[in-house]
């Protein structure tokens, strides 16, 4: 299983209209895509020097395969629309895990 993580840090300008987009569209949209199989936002808990909250939005796929056609198919278009309604308020990085084992 590989899981995409999203780490975001939003503006607390933008805070409550982005957490809202991301659960009632953004996550269910990409959801929709087919190339996911869940999808969960945790909160960081620890304070960022530059202000702002900090989320993980992590994603499980089945492969690094459908990952690769996520980032061709579809992702350009999220992360555009993302950028266009948050601009600079929002700061994302993304990572690939690989599940080893849950206990």
């Amino acid at each position: 299983m590989i899981i995409y993580n999203v780490t975001t840090n939003i503006h607390e300008s933008v805070h409550d209209q982005w957490l809202n987009w991301m659960q009632q569209k953004h996550i269910p949209e990409i959801l929709a895509t087919g190339k996911f199989s869940s999808a969960r936002i945790v909160k960081v808990l620890i304070e960022e020097e530059m202000g702002g909250t900090t989320y993980s939005v992590q994603y499980t796929t089945d492969s690094k395969e459908t990952l690769e056609k996520y980032y061709q198919e579809d992702a350009p278009s999220f992360r555009e629309e993302g950028q266009r309604l948050f601009g600079d308020k929002m700061l994302a990085f993304r990572t690939e895990l690989e599940l080893i084992s849950e206990h």
